[in-house]
């Protein structure tokens, strides 16, 4: 990184840059960042740029490497925003804390869309993971997976098809899978229901917390999940 900030608006201190140049070095290792998204970890006192007279945002070289650290934990370590912050005040907090609780392997950037590479007819998806077609139409009917209005099924469907496929290794069946539907219709409600405060009409920063807000829910919830699971397994002496 240079020394000197060049082309900087007036009032800038030397060796700060603006959040273009920010993103510029983040998406190096980070290609999901956004400006929206370092906007809205400022937002959330994550970091703490200084601002020109003019109200432009100024990072510096610390500012910078604290942004790295956020992205870093958020990635590797599945950590809460509130946790990051408080951890970054408090390093010993940073080795002491567990990497992924219960094993959940889930963290807020899963939950971001797919590329909408995978294209399936039924034929292809049961083909791909195994089952027979009947098998894939019994979760179609009870709201499993789904097709697009084209009649093709996207990489989400081939990953919970391939989940269910190891399943039906142990003798599940689809009938078996209704209550995952009925909970999770439960639980997308929930957060949705909580994220709605983050975002206002026309607000294109808020669009972003509220996104942010529902992936970091999720990966929440699904950690809970394992944890819950993983107690109850414990305390039966079947684990």
């Amino acid at each position: 990184m240079s020394g000197r900030a060049t082309g900087s608006p007036t009032g800038a201190s030397v060796g700060t840059i603006s959040i273009g140049e920010v993103l510029q070095l983040l998406k190096r290792d980070f290609p999901d960042v956004t400006i929206s998204k370092i906007r809205f970890l400022e937002a959330e006192g994550l970091v703490m740029p200084e601002r020109t007279a003019s109200g432009y945002r100024r990072f510096s070289q610390q500012d910078v490497e604290r942004l790295r650290s956020v992205l870093t934990l958020q990635r590797d370590q599945y950590l809460p925003l509130k946790v990051i912050r408080d951890a970054l005040d408090d390093e010993t907090a940073l080795t002491a804390t567990p990497s992924s609780p219960a094993g959940s392997g889930m963290r807020p950037e899963d939950f971001r869309p797919g590329a909408g590479r995978v294209r399936l007819t039924r034929e292809e998806l049961a083909e791909n993971v195994g089952l027979e077609q009947s098998f894939v139409a019994q979760l179609e009917e009870i709201g499993i997976v789904w097709a697009s209005p084209a009649g093709h099924y996207d990489e989400d469907a081939l990953a919970v098809v391939g989940i269910i496929a190891r399943l039906s290794t142990f003798g599940i069946e689809p009938r078996h899978l209704r209550s995952f539907r009925v909970v999770t219709d439960r639980e997308t409600g929930v957060i949705e229901q909580m994220a709605t405060p983050y975002s206002q009409p026309r607000d294109r920063d808020g669009r972003a917390r509220q996104q942010e807000t529902i992936r970091e829910l999720a990966a929440l919830f699904v950690q809970l999940h394992a944890a819950l699971l993983r107690a109850d397994l414990i305390r039966g002496g079947h684990a």
